[in-house]
């Protein structure tokens, strides 16, 4: 049950309320390269656990908490700032909250979950990962973003509405095939 990917996606998640401090504090730069080395721990755990024979039952539930976990917090901390719009704030948390919840319904109602990441659900990910990135970037190391900002603001966006959007109907779609008459 205790693996390298597990140790590093719960490190990870232990870094969720450090990166948070410090943006809150200030120190944009640690946070920048925390979020960084974060971001950096999470393509390790996936290649190790994927490439190594390392997944484990534990791993598929830790690297996904974490992962939401590291991008609300930032979002919620940037937010409470101003550094990201609030509607975004809400939009991202509503959607990651509606993704838990209904994660926890399906187990639930069926006793098993079985979830792969949605093609989009991956995009909006990065989108919101790149924002964030970018933003702390901005702020901690003086980045010049060019209005790639707004860009990507609109983007997450869009690709949050989607992707919370295609769950909700996938576990529709699911809840009605288990309701059907056999």
């Amino acid at each position: 049950m205790i693996s390298f990917p597990n140790l590093l996606s719960f490190g990870r998640l232990l870094s969720v309320p450090l990166i948070i401090w410090l943006v809150l504090d200030g120190r944009m730069t640690l946070a920048f390269w925390l979020f960084v080395a974060a971001g950096v721990t999470d393509a390790i755990d996936g290649f190790i656990a994927k490439h190594f024979n390392a997944k484990t039952e534990l791993g598929s539930y830790l690297d996904p908490l974490a992962d939401k976990a590291l991008l609300v917090g930032i979002y919620l901390s940037l937010g409470w700032l101003g550094h990201i719009p609030i509607w975004l704030v809400i939009l991202v948390a509503f959607r990651d909250l509606t993704i838990v919840g209904g994660a926890l319904l399906e187990q639930t109602l069926t006793q098993s979950f079985k979830s792969q990441p949605m093609m989009i659900s991956k995009i909006n990910t990065a989108l919101q990962i790149a924002l964030a990135a970018l933003v702390l970037a901005r702020l901690g190391l003086g980045f010049d973003d060019w209005g790639m900002t707004g860009v990507l603001v609109l983007a997450a966006a869009v690709t949050t509405v989607f992707s919370g959007l295609t769950y909700l109907f996938e576990w529709t779609r699911r809840v009605n095939r288990m309701q059907a008459p056999p």
